[in-house]
């Protein structure tokens, strides 16, 4: 497995998820549950991994979802 991003970002996560799953990328997210047991929400980044052949696809839905924050999309709410 391949580790695409670390975040505490749940809209993040949640997005990347929906569209690796969509473009046929094996996911698997990693360290969900810690922050419930550890008692902080942000304290333990979640690592989104990846089939290391699906790499490239994985990075470039990534990029999208760099492209798509920094121009003020919803995927982060910024304007």
């Amino acid at each position: 497995m391949f580790e695409l991003v670390r975040t505490n970002d749940a809209v993040l996560i949640s997005w990347l998820r929906a569209n690796l799953e969509g473009a046929g990328v094996e996911v698997l997210v990693l360290d969900e549950h810690m922050s419930g047991m550890d008692g902080s929400v942000l304290a333990i980044p979640r690592r989104i991994m990846v089939n290391e052949a699906q790499q490239a696809v994985a990075k470039a839905i990534l990029a999208e979802a760099d492209a798509l924050a920094a121009g003020g999309d919803e995927l982060h709410g910024n304007d």
